[in-house]
């Protein structure tokens, strides 16, 4: 067998051409981004928001006693449930007014969003109240009901935990 040689002359030979040498380009960095601020707990609610949410709850606690306190009456004298029924319109018109300044320092005030689902409970459970004033099985627990949530709300409102931001 033969072996195929070849010879050195020819195979072209490349020697490596020489590119220009240019110092090395730094490769970009990329621009530092400002590192993301944390939402900021704590602060102070503004006290206009917070002095009218006090302003309607105590409002409404004090519309809630004088309704209950014609009601006591009107059980004994039936010219009196007209008193009570005209006490419990108000205490739902305080407390349709009530939901406003709750939902301001819940949502822009950055507040606690539960007095503004009490607020809108309270509401709601005096339509409830209202509309069963015929059953008294009924009627009287949704006052109790009533007297639980403005209690904890007005308790709530007159707290220095209030005027914290969450």
């Amino acid at each position: 067998m033969r072996e195929s040689v070849t010879s050195p002359q020819s195979e072209p030979q490349s020697e490596p051409q020489s590119e220009p040498q240019s110092e090395p380009q730094p490769e970009p960095q990329p621009e530092p981004q400002p590192e993301p601020q944390p939402r900021q707990s704590g602060g102070r609610i503004s006290s206009g928001l917070l002095y009218s949410l006090r302003v309607a709850v105590t409002a409404q606690a004090a519309a809630l006693l004088v309704a209950a306190s014609f009601a006591g009456q009107a059980v004994e004298s039936e010219s009196l449930a007209e008193t009570h029924v005209m006490a419990g319109m108000i205490v739902h018109l305080v407390a349709l007014a009530q939901i406003v300044p709750a939902v301001l320092l819940w949502r822009p005030g950055r507040g606690a969003g539960w007095p503004a689902l009490a607020s809108v409970a309270l509401f709601a459970v005096g339509i409830a109240q209202h509309f069963t004033w015929l059953w008294l099985g009924a009627h009287l627990p949704t006052g109790v009901i009533l007297f639980g949530l403005i209690v904890a709300v007005l308790v709530w409102a007159w707290s220095p935990a209030a005027a914290r931001r969450r």
